[in-house]
């Protein structure tokens, strides 16, 4: 699920979501970190459950490192999401200043 999401939203930039109406891209862009966010909370409550129960085992110690693995492999996708996120955010704000910065150019060079 998590790979066919990650697969999507790298599609969807490369294929022309960065050619959206400047208005829509912020809201798609804060959407998805709402989506991100939630998904990391959920291996974040999973990840407590496993510790938890990590301690009621005789290796705690081996538990625990295998858990916080299994966390790790799950927040790396995230993260590289979280990365195209920061890029497609950027990209958006450069457009966005480019656009004011034309706007306030006289519209004939003056002679000096």
């Amino acid at each position: 699920m998590k790979h066919s999401l990650l697969a999507v939203l790298i599609t969807l930039s490369a294929s022309g979501l960065g050619a959206q109406s400047l208005v829509g891209e912020p809201e798609f862009i804060r959407v998805q970190r709402e989506t991100i966010a939630k998904e990391r909370s959920e291996v974040t409550v999973v990840y407590q459950q496993e510790a938890t129960l990590c301690w009621q085992k005789f290796a705690v110690n081996a538990c625990l490192r295998e858990a916080r693995q299994r966390r790790h492999a799950a927040l790396e996708p995230l993260r590289q999401r979280d990365l195209v996120l920061n890029a497609q955010e950027r990209q958006w704000r450069t457009e966005q200043r480019n656009v004011r910065l034309e706007g306030k150019q006289p519209e004939t060079p003056s002679k000096p």
